[in-house]
């Protein structure tokens, strides 16, 4: 009995020094992998900040309302809806970008403009980095639902 529980640990031992056990070569494996930027897939998909993958439903038309006058309050000294102003025309961007990557440049622009691909992009072309423009999640979500109704 002693032989046969001796040569299980042996066992065991050899596995985990020979890949059985948590290697750097098994934990790399379950990382996420990370793109030249440093950033997941996640994050070239959904932006950098407070917002995951965000599924939306039926349009909110009190929503809407309440995103129009946070946009005029906000937004509009930067942005119009279909033309080029400081920043790029916002029509049509719901169906370029994710619900969550159009939230996260608004509540987290200054780290999406050093970090994200498409933002330091947008950055040359337009050459004003976004500014965060003090505005809440809620708000943010307003802006949103205004947006999905250009």
């Amino acid at each position: 009995m002693i032989k046969k529980t001796g040569m299980i640990l042996i066992a065991a031992l050899i596995l985990m020094n020979c890949g059985g056990g948590d290697t750097e070569a098994t934990k790399e494996a379950a990382a996420p992998k990370l793109s030249p930027d440093g950033l997941t897939q996640e994050q070239l998909k959904h932006g950098i900040g407070p917002i995951g993958v965000l599924t939306l439903g039926p349009q909110d038309e009190v929503l809407a309302a309440k995103g129009a006058e946070v946009f005029e309050l906000k937004c509009v000294a930067c942005h119009k809806i279909n033309e080029r102003l400081v920043g790029p025309p916002l029509a049509g961007i719901t169906t370029k970008r994710s619900p969550a990557f159009i939230m996260n440049m608004i509540l987290n622009p200054d780290e999406m403009v050093k970090k994200h691909p498409e933002v330091k992009a947008m950055l040359a072309e337009f050459y004003v980095p976004m500014t965060f423009q003090n505005v809440t999640e809620d708000d943010a979500r307003a802006i949103l639902e205004y947006l999905r109704t250009l």
